[in-house]
């Protein structure tokens, strides 16, 4: 008999099963799909090109519990995420930063805007909009201006399906001018792709004597939720760590929580690289939101091949093959979410973790974190 069954094979449920592996439980890991990995699962594709089948993830942290952690599993290759903003003609690195000043303004106008921003906030400074609409100065005001119209609105509208008077205010008063020449998409301590790609990390990590790993597993197949927690028909005496969506696992009983979901068009070129980075943005125009070009971030050589992907996004529908990857945040979805809380709470041994299982936004390096955490809390426990 199994002491831990964890559902899903993702960072959360792989860092959980492994440590609890460690602490001489016997853990069971139930994963609908034919392979492990989650949505972090990479492959190579018919032209033997490695993509990520479900997204482009590029891992940055500043844990260093959590860098550690994981470089037991992998060696590293040094990556840092550079991001193209396309707006019309218009390329420049996003987040908006003094680089992109002097692609989308006049040489003086963008020396003026230089002189400006510097005076006011400082060098190496993210400044939200919001804050920027706030200085009296007229030509700050346009430069937010800018910014909105040409890297966030329409990219917004694509990404969450809504009109800009139905955008939050607070959301767009966050979005940041970065005063500053560094063209990074992120800034943290510790950044890379997994050397050999991210499947090889489940691999080793679920690679353990005290893990059994069911693939093509319903959870549904083996757990029932009744008065208590049966697995196989029988009463299960240890713990559920489920990483799942809360509304599936209690049969949609309130109505399904709301998310966006994501189509990706793989298409391949018979050239070397079908762009300059690795990820560009589509911020005006065109139906898709960014194209990922996968040999960018995972320095794969192939002369004359490569796999790009384009991304779309649209509403989620439950009951059908979509894959929930955004929660939609607000009061009303969080109200009901609450409901399926609560009758999660009825059950002891049900721990929830993760972005579907918590209806929450998490990078994967956060969940590593909150899965290393968890099992500190049990292992003390014990």
């Amino acid at each position: 008999m199994f002491d831990y069954i964890i559902v899903g094979s993702g960072f959360a449920g792989a860092v959980c099963a492994r440590e609890l592996a460690e602490a001489e439980n016997r853990v069971l890991v139930l994963e609908r799909r034919p392979h492990i990995g989650g949505n972090a699962y990479d492959c190579l594709d018919e032209n033997g090109i490695l993509i990520h089948k479900y997204g482009p993830h590029i891992f940055h942290t500043n844990e260093k519990r959590v860098y550690e952690y994981l470089s037991r599993f992998t060696e590293w290759r040094d990556y840092q995420h550079c991001v193209l903003a396309k707006a019309g003609e218009l390329e420049f690195p996003v987040p908006f930063n003094l680089n992109s000043l002097y692609r989308a303004f006049p040489e003086d106008k963008a020396e003026e805007l230089e002189q400006k921003l510097v005076s006011a906030y400082g060098m190496e400074k993210k400044v939200p909009i919001g804050e920027l609409r706030q200085n009296p100065d007229k030509d700050i005001n346009e430069l937010a201006d800018f910014v909105y119209n040409n890297v966030f609105l329409h990219y917004t509208m694509k990404q969450w399906g809504q009109k800009p008077e139905e955008i939050d205010p607070g959301t767009t008063a966050r979005v940041p001018v970065f005063i500053s020449r560094d063209d990074r998409y992120f800034q943290d301590s510790y950044q890379g792709m997994p050397l050999e790609g991210y499947t090889p990390i489940f691999e080793k990590m679920l690679d353990h004597q005290n893990i059994t790993v069911r693939t093509s597993a319903e959870a549904d197949s083996c757990l029932s939720f009744e008065d208590r927690i049966l697995f196989e028909g029988e009463i299960f005496e240890g713990t559920v760590i489920y990483t799942g969506a809360l509304d599936e696992l209690f049969g949609y009983c309130y109505g399904a929580l709301p998310y966006r979901t994501l189509d990706f068009g793989f298409e391949h070129h018979d050239v070397t690289y079908y762009q300059s980075h690795g990820t560009v943005n589509y911020t005006v125009d065109e139906p898709y939101t960014r194209i990922t070009e996968y040999k960018h971030l995972t320095g794969q050589k192939a002369e004359n091949s490569t796999t790009i992907m384009k991304e779309f996004s649209r509403s989620y529908r439950p009951d059908t093959e979509d894959i929930p990857y955004y929660a939609i945040i607000n009061e009303e979805n969080n109200s009901l979410y609450q409901k399926y809380l609560g009758k999660a709470k009825e059950y002891d041994n049900l721990v929830l973790l993760g972005r579907l299982a918590e209806y929450k936004y998490y990078n994967m390096d956060k969940i590593v974190s909150l899965a290393l955490e968890l099992c500190d809390s049990i292992n003390k426990g014990n």
